[in-house]
Protein backbone atom coordinates (compact mmCIF):
# COMPACT_ATOMS: atom_id res chain seq x y z
CA UNK A 1 0.00 0.00 0.00
CA UNK A 2 1.24 3.38 -0.62
CA UNK A 3 -0.51 6.69 0.39
CA UNK A 4 0.08 9.67 -0.80
CA UNK A 5 -0.71 12.58 0.89
CA UNK A 6 -2.86 15.14 -1.10
CA UNK A 7 -0.33 18.06 0.07
CA UNK A 8 3.03 16.79 -1.46
CA UNK A 9 1.52 16.61 -4.69
CA UNK A 10 1.43 19.97 -6.77
CA UNK A 11 -1.33 21.62 -8.87
CA UNK A 12 0.27 22.26 -12.31
CA UNK A 13 -0.39 24.69 -14.93
CA UNK A 14 -1.76 23.08 -18.36
CA UNK A 15 0.93 23.29 -20.87
CA UNK A 16 0.25 26.13 -23.69
CA UNK A 17 1.02 23.70 -26.13
CA UNK A 18 -1.69 21.35 -24.84
CA UNK A 19 -4.14 23.81 -24.22
CA UNK A 20 -5.53 27.28 -24.99
CA UNK A 21 -6.68 29.33 -21.67
CA UNK A 22 -6.29 28.84 -18.51
CA UNK A 23 -6.17 25.23 -17.01
CA UNK A 24 -5.04 23.28 -14.19
CA UNK A 25 -4.17 19.69 -13.79
CA UNK A 26 -4.25 17.65 -10.29
CA UNK A 27 -2.37 14.12 -10.65
CA UNK A 28 -5.29 11.40 -9.59
CA UNK A 29 -3.27 8.11 -10.73
CA UNK A 30 -0.07 7.07 -11.68
CA UNK A 31 0.39 3.48 -11.05
CA UNK A 32 3.93 2.42 -11.42
CA UNK A 33 4.83 -0.56 -14.76
CA UNK A 34 3.60 -2.60 -15.75
CA UNK A 35 0.20 -0.27 -14.77
CA UNK A 36 -0.81 1.46 -17.88
CA UNK A 37 -3.79 3.92 -16.31
CA UNK A 38 -3.17 7.18 -15.46
CA UNK A 39 -5.74 9.58 -13.92
CA UNK A 40 -5.81 13.52 -13.63
CA UNK A 41 -8.60 16.04 -12.53
CA UNK A 42 -8.05 18.73 -15.13
CA UNK A 43 -9.84 22.29 -14.30
CA UNK A 44 -10.89 24.42 -17.46
CA UNK A 45 -11.95 28.26 -16.36
CA UNK A 46 -14.45 29.65 -18.80
CA UNK A 47 -13.45 29.13 -22.67
CA UNK A 48 -10.38 27.32 -21.74
CA UNK A 49 -9.88 24.08 -23.61
CA UNK A 50 -7.35 20.79 -24.98
CA UNK A 51 -6.33 21.34 -28.38
CA UNK A 52 -6.89 18.69 -30.75
CA UNK A 53 -5.48 15.24 -29.57
CA UNK A 54 -5.93 11.94 -30.14
CA UNK A 55 -5.46 8.55 -27.27
CA UNK A 56 -4.44 5.56 -29.05
CA UNK A 57 -6.45 3.39 -26.59
CA UNK A 58 -9.10 5.62 -25.76
CA UNK A 59 -10.36 7.98 -23.19
CA UNK A 60 -13.18 8.33 -20.92
CA UNK A 61 -13.64 11.65 -19.46
CA UNK A 62 -16.02 12.05 -16.23
CA UNK A 63 -17.71 16.27 -15.73
CA UNK A 64 -17.19 16.17 -12.33
CA UNK A 65 -18.44 19.95 -11.92
CA UNK A 66 -19.43 22.87 -14.61
CA UNK A 67 -20.11 23.07 -17.89
CA UNK A 68 -18.42 21.78 -20.66
CA UNK A 69 -17.99 21.46 -24.44
CA UNK A 70 -16.63 18.33 -26.13
CA UNK A 71 -15.92 17.37 -30.15
CA UNK A 72 -14.90 14.46 -32.51
CA UNK A 73 -13.54 15.55 -35.61
CA UNK A 74 -16.52 15.93 -38.17
CA UNK A 75 -18.77 15.60 -35.59
CA UNK A 76 -21.01 18.28 -33.47
CA UNK A 77 -20.39 20.08 -31.00
CA UNK A 78 -21.99 18.46 -27.71
CA UNK A 79 -22.16 20.58 -24.03
CA UNK A 80 -21.56 18.22 -20.80
CA UNK A 81 -22.54 18.28 -17.40
CA UNK A 82 -21.32 17.35 -14.10
CA UNK A 83 -22.45 14.20 -13.91
CA UNK A 84 -21.75 13.26 -17.93
CA UNK A 85 -19.03 10.16 -18.92
CA UNK A 86 -17.61 10.52 -22.36
CA UNK A 87 -15.78 7.93 -24.08
CA UNK A 88 -13.27 8.97 -26.88
CA UNK A 89 -12.48 5.86 -29.16
CA UNK A 90 -9.11 4.57 -29.49
CA UNK A 91 -7.20 7.30 -32.02
CA UNK A 92 -10.27 9.68 -32.66
CA UNK A 93 -9.36 13.10 -32.83
CA UNK A 94 -11.11 15.20 -30.50
CA UNK A 95 -11.24 18.19 -28.24
CA UNK A 96 -13.25 19.32 -24.92
CA UNK A 97 -12.92 22.14 -22.01
CA UNK A 98 -15.19 24.43 -20.38
CA UNK A 99 -18.27 26.38 -21.99
CA UNK A 100 -17.40 30.00 -22.91
CA UNK A 101 -19.26 31.29 -19.59
CA UNK A 102 -18.54 28.52 -17.08
CA UNK A 103 -15.50 26.35 -15.85
CA UNK A 104 -15.46 22.88 -16.11
CA UNK A 105 -13.91 19.84 -13.87
CA UNK A 106 -13.73 16.66 -15.44
CA UNK A 107 -11.52 13.09 -14.55
CA UNK A 108 -9.75 12.08 -17.71
CA UNK A 109 -8.82 8.72 -17.36
CA UNK A 110 -6.16 7.16 -19.89
CA UNK A 111 -4.26 3.92 -20.82
CA UNK A 112 -0.65 3.60 -22.41
CA UNK A 113 -0.39 1.75 -25.21
CA UNK A 114 2.83 -0.46 -25.38
CA UNK A 115 5.24 2.33 -26.19
CA UNK A 116 3.77 3.79 -23.21
CA UNK A 117 2.25 6.54 -25.57
CA UNK A 118 -0.71 8.17 -23.65
CA UNK A 119 -1.73 11.10 -26.27
CA UNK A 120 -0.96 12.84 -29.25
CA UNK A 121 -1.60 16.11 -29.66
CA UNK A 122 -2.17 18.10 -32.23
CA UNK A 123 -3.54 21.56 -33.23
CA UNK A 124 -5.00 24.20 -31.38
CA UNK A 125 -8.68 24.51 -31.26
CA UNK A 126 -9.39 27.76 -33.05
CA UNK A 127 -11.49 30.46 -32.25
CA UNK A 128 -13.69 29.99 -34.97
CA UNK A 129 -13.76 26.01 -34.67
CA UNK A 130 -14.44 27.17 -30.81
CA UNK A 131 -17.15 29.74 -31.83
CA UNK A 132 -19.77 27.29 -33.45
CA UNK A 133 -20.12 25.96 -30.27
CA UNK A 134 -23.75 25.37 -29.22
CA UNK A 135 -24.88 28.25 -26.56
CA UNK A 136 -23.85 26.75 -23.13
CA UNK A 137 -27.64 26.27 -21.24
CA UNK A 138 -27.08 26.57 -17.38
CA UNK A 139 -29.07 24.27 -14.94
Amino acid sequence: MDIVRSSSISTIKGPKDWFTGDVYIDAVAAAPLPSRVSANLVHFMPGARTHWHRHPLSQTVFVTEGVGLCQRRGGPVEVIRSGDRVLFEADEEHWHGAAPDRLMVHLAINEGDDAHDVVHWLAPVTDAEYSVAPTAEHD
